[in-house]
């Protein structure tokens, strides 16, 4: 009996090791695959590299890699991208943060009830369905207001990217003002201090570290866009003249490869060429997402500061305006040298114009004034996403019918319907679920159920987190290299399906630790207490009260897929096809991917190109309301 029972104990030992290896094999696999893409992604474009030069490519004035005398110099590309990313801050980081302070500490219950589920929503658009919206719209607006040829131009591409960066920044930032203590609110209010002093002395001071960290990943996040920049940028290769011509027509990286690389013949020098640019954005997208995270995790250390340390910042109070006003005189010398002096004088003068205006009126018409400036900054929000679904609701509406959504295109997509679209994009989205769901709750298991914080945590969490920042075009170069060529999978819906779901597999991780993290210890402490193993605990006791979180998760991913172009462009889809595949090796169509070829390269089709955006539109906010639909219930619900 007791050798039995030796025998028993060590085969349930056994069988909880083999499981926890599982477990750590899911969680390291987001390591694997980042891994990976720099393998490839280097072996592919150390070639130019080693022909050229890193100098001349990274310092040439020169883009043609087609010319007689081919030219390989990326500098107007990274100039391009930088300019983009910097006129899209401009407009998204105080358009941002001030809707994020309005929702955490000025919106009503009712107005904070739409203000969140509208910035949800403006992260849910797809990237192609602003590209369109900016192609038809905005560019038209702004040849028209400014007089130019064309309205595709680096203003375009800011406005449109400066909109889509703003939900990262919002997030992001209302988290970091909602973490601030309550108690440093109270104090500042009880010392006599306004609203708006609080807000603007204590509130925000205290979420600068995650106010930042909000603008370095909304920064990421315009960086690595890839289809709404092809269509609204311009895409010229060169350096704008002068280089604030807000005007001139624009080229990034992002924009090049997503050009360039369906027409290119593998292992060229162009190819080479492009991977090299796919390098130089991926080390520009992990420094600023490495820099953002090392923002983050000291978020919380700005909360636990002792006295001492209190002590020694008032102790440098009397350096801050002498850093200031280094600080000032260095932008402004900055911002002379890239414009001109007069511009620079004229950004100084506003500046001190608005100080001395600070100085001069009393506290509350100060706060008057900034709480008005916070009221017109969620009114632009929610107008500027009216107008979007305004304009693709009112145009799409009288394109839908059966035989639209049912049937194939015809015609170059001018006539016909989008039938194998729809079908083609649900078969890509389906396959990409059933890739990464099971490794990303593995993952997150292991992540949090297995293992403390350590050396290997930490490791595996940054591998994540760098995952999850990797440009969608980047995942895109990736899944030809490896899953095209390499595994010789051919554009196929398999290829997609994989390369998609890598790109979410961060996001189902990221939430099922969430989830993971809302069950209390003292259930697992009470099942193991009871005889229970470490796996039944998790499989019978946490695992089902944290189902609603990664079905939340899940969702989110299936959004996010169900709207990505880039990954599919060169792994997956064709512009048009009759019938569905009758197998995964075969390529098939997609809502985004048909959007972008109607919009871009077929001229006579503006109802198809509507219908065919209220469609996805509506896919992919219905699929993020079902997440934001289970998320509230479950919030509402559960009780520990």
């Amino acid at each position: 009996m007791d050798g039995f029972f030796r025998l028993w104990k060590r085969t349930r030992q056994i069988r909880e090791e083999a499981i926890r290896a599982f477990w750590f094999c899911t969680a390291i696999f987001a390591v694997v695959a980042l891994f990976f893409i720099l393998f490839f992604l280097i072996q592919n474009g150390y070639p130019i590299f080693e022909q050229v030069g890193v100098s001349n490519f990274l310092a040439g004035d020169v883009w043609n890699p087609t010319g007689a005398a081919p030219a390989y110099g990326i500098f107007p590309l990274i100039v391009g991208t930088l300019l983009v990313t910097l006129g899209a801050m401009a407009l998204a980081v105080p358009l941002g943060i001030a809707v994020a302070v309005f929702i955490a500490e000025l919106a009503p219950p009712g107005a904070r009830a739409v203000m969140k589920p509208a910035v949800e929503l403006l992260a849910g658009i797809p990237s192609v369905v602003y590209g369109f919206f900016g192609l038809v719209i905005l560019t038209d607006w702004i040849r028209v207001s400014f007089n130019v040829a064309s309205g595709e131009t680096w203003l375009a591409a800011s406005i449109l990217l400066g909109i889509m960066a703003l939900p990262t920044i919002v997030s992001v930032s209302e988290d970091a003002i909602g973490a601030v203590p309550r108690g440093y609110r109270e104090g500042s209010l009880a010392l006599g201090a306004t609203h708006w002093q609080t807000i603007a002395g204590v509130v925000v001071p205290g979420a600068l570290s995650g106010i930042t960290a909000a603008i370095i990943l909304g920064m990421g996040r315009a960086i690595g866009e890839t289809m709404a920049v092809i269509m609204v940028a311009g895409n010229a290769g060169v350096v704008p003249e002068p280089l604030w011509n807000v005007l001139s027509p624009v080229r990034t990286l992002t924009g090049t490869l997503g050009i360039e690389m369906g027409e290119v013949a593998v292992g060229s020098a162009h190819y080479h060429a492009l991977f090299g640019v796919a390098v130089v954005l991926l080390v520009i997208t992990l420094a600023v997402n490495l820099f953002a995270r090392g923002i983050l995790a000291r978020v919380s250390e700005q909360h636990t500061a002792t006295a001492a340390r209190v002590a020694r910042k008032r102790g440098c109070g009397t350096i801050k305006p002498y850093a200031y006003a280094v600080l000032g005189i260095g932008a402004l010398g900055t911002l002379t040298a890239a414009t001109d002096i007069l511009v620079a004088a004229a950004v100084a003068v506003a500046l001190f114009g608005a100080v001395y205006v600070r100085r001069r009126v009393s506290a509350k018409t100060g706060q008057k004034i900034a709480f008005g400036f916070l009221y017109a900054a969620a009114g632009i929000v929610l107008f500027v996403l009216g107008v979007i679904l305004f304009d693709i609701v009112y145009n799409g509406a009288p394109a839908l019918s059966w035989e639209f959504l049912t049937a194939s295109p015809s015609n170059l997509g001018r006539a016909g319907g989008i039938g194998p679209a729809i079908l083609g994009t649900l078969y890509l989205v389906g396959g990409a679920i059933l890739f990464a769901l099971p490794i990303g709750v593995g993952a997150a298991i292991y992540l949090h159920e297995y293992t403390r914080e350590g050396r290997i945590t930490e490791i595996i969490r940054a591998g994540v987190d760098l995952l999850g920042g990797t440009p969608s075009i980047v995942f895109g170069l990736f899944g030809f290299a490896f899953l095209v060529l390499y595994l010789n999978l051919g554009v196929s819906l398999l290829a997609g399906q994989i390369t998609l779901g890598l790109m979410i597999l961060p996001t189902i991780i990221r939430t099922t630790e969430e989830a993971l993290k809302s069950v209390p210890d003292s259930v697992r402490e009470g099942s193991l207490a009871l005889g229970a193993t470490p796996w039944q605990t998790i499989r019978q006791v946490v695992l089902p009260p944290a189902v609603p979180g990664i079905l939340t998760g899940t969702i989110l991913g299936i959004g996010r897929a169900a709207g990505e172009t880039a990954p599919i462009l060169f792994t997956a889809v064709v512009f048009s096809r009759r019938f569905l595949p009758t197998s995964v090796t075969e390529p098939v169509m997609a809502l985004p991917y048909h959007l972008f070829i109607l919009a871009t390269n077929v001229p006579g089709a503006r109802e198809n190109q509507y219908g065919t955006a209220l469609v996805l539109l509506v896919l992919v906010a219905a699929i993020y309301l079902v997440a934001i639909v289970i998320r509230t219930r479950y919030q509402r619900s559960i009780q520990w």
